[in-house]
């Protein structure tokens, strides 16, 4: 067994780094990147990516132009948060109106904060924060939540809890996909709410949602009216049920004591359509007895 070497050997042997260098020259200096610290970082523009997964699909340019003005002004007063791509560049996950902004602004650099997450985690993320905006409209939510269940194969449940939306909810705004590709603009623009879009699915034939939807946006019927409406559509006997039993809450007081008279002395149905003095008197009957009752109160053998 070789004895241990002395200090004065250890102090003689090149140490192995430096035997590298002399052969390959000095290694590069490389400027580290920023660390998941939880601390805000000014970090380039140019060096920020966006992000695939962001739902919102439009940006007010009225609002973004004075978004910029702003952070030309006092600079960005919340940090966007990104993760660390390859290359040591990044991917947004929280900020790109504040990101578009600071580049319109002119600004080098943004104070971002960076975290460690993974492709699921940044897309619950981005969805969160979008659900959380007042702004944006039922079918980016309805895109969004079509996008975590199809490529994380998450439950309409499991995206309830991650996104603090009941699993009613989440469900029926999946279910304005189904709308047809015009409709859904309409829903897009503004044209038409929420709950119109959610009645209209009731007619489930594309042809009849497109041509129900044109006749509420032109006549700017309510969600009220599109679900009466609607429900006419589907089922055209509860329609005349309500159109009746309108007409008999307008009738005239005089008008349904006279057609209750009528009733007891005959003991048949009878209906009395009257409009400013004029209309008509029906009388309902289901036999010849009934016929010749009625015969009978007319003074008629």
């Amino acid at each position: 067994m070789e004895p241990p070497a002395t200090q004065t050997e250890l102090k003689r042997r090149p140490a192995l780094g430096k035997g590298i260098e002399s052969l390959l020259g000095p290694r590069p200096q490389t400027a580290p990147a920023p660390e998941a610290t939880g601390k805000p970082l000014e970090i380039a523009l140019d060096r920020i990516e966006r992000n695939p997964n962001q739902t919102r699909s439009g940006f007010d340019e009225v609002q973004l132009g004075e978004l910029a003005q702003s952070i030309a002004a006092t600079g960005v007063v919340q940090p966007v948060v990104v993760r660390e791509l390859a290359g040591g560049r990044y991917q947004l996950i929280m900020g790109e109106r504040r990101w578009r902004a600071s580049q319109a602004a002119g600004k080098a650099t943004i104070p971002a904060i960076v975290r460690q997450v993974s492709d699921e985690q940044a897309l619950e993320m981005t969805i969160v924060e979008n659900l959380q905006r007042a702004d944006l409209n039922p079918m980016e939510q309805a895109r969004a939540f079509e996008r975590l269940g199809r490529e994380f194969k998450l439950t309409q449940e499991q995206m309830a809890v991650r996104t603090g939306k009941d699993r009613a909810s989440v469900g029926n705004f999946i279910r304005l996909l189904k709308l047809p590709v015009q409709v859904q603009g309409l829903v897009e623009s503004g044209q038409l709410s929420f709950g119109h879009a959610r009645a209209l699915l009731a007619l489930e034939s594309a042809e009849r949602i497109e041509k129900a939807a044109a006749k509420i946006t032109a006549l700017a019927m309510s969600v009220r009216q599109t679900e009466s409406y609607v429900q006419g559509l589907v089922n055209p006997e509860s329609k005349k049920k309500v159109k009746l039993a309108t007409a008999a809450e307008a009738q005239d007081p005089n008008v349904r004591e006279a057609q209750e008279r009528l009733q007891r002395r005959l003991g048949l149905k009878v209906r009395i359509e009257d409009k400013r003095g004029k209309g008509r008197v029906i009388i309902e009957y289901s036999g010849v007895e009934d016929f010749d009752a009625i015969l009978a109160a007319l003074g008629e053998d």
